[in-house]
């Protein structure tokens, strides 16, 4: 087997060339990391089949309140102290996948709303679960998984 050797002028000539031609894979999206399918604006089909259900019980009075993609801080941004508008770590957030309120529906009959941070999850990434851990440790507020 022969080597194909090439001046630094023939290599960049070549490389011109090539970047002028489109690559056959060219407009074909990548599979997602996780296997998820997009559908209907959500990231999921899970997370688009939850939203319907979730729309639903808020028109049957079970839930009020629906958000989607609520952003939590977990960590503050980090600034110079020398230098205020100076940035050195940027914030940490989760964004939450649905927040609500809903009816615990005490014995009395009386309505008593409690509210609900949701994920819909397929795969617990280690990021995930630090994110879920800090929900808790600093706002208090434990991470309902569907």
């Amino acid at each position: 087997m022969s080597l194909l050797r090439l001046t630094p002028e023939q290599y960049a000539a070549a490389q011109k060339r090539a970047a002028g031609r489109s690559s056959p894979l060219a407009g074909v999206k990548a599979p997602s990391k996780y296997r998820n399918r997009a559908t209907g604006g959500y990231a999921s089909v899970k997370e688009a089949r939850r939203a319907e259900q979730l729309k639903v019980m808020q028109k049957m009075g079970a839930i009020r309140n629906l958000r989607e993609q609520v952003p939590f801080v977990l960590i503050p941004a980090q600034r110079n102290p020398l230098e205020p508008h100076e940035v050195v770590e940027r914030a940490c957030h989760y964004v939450a996948d649905f927040v609500y309120d809903e009816d615990l529906k005490p014995p009395c009959g009386a309505k008593h709303w409690a509210t609900v941070v949701e994920d819909c999850k397929g795969m617990r990434t280690p990021e995930y679960i630090i994110k879920r851990k800090l929900m808790l440790h600093v706002h208090g507020i434990r991470v309902r998984e569907t």
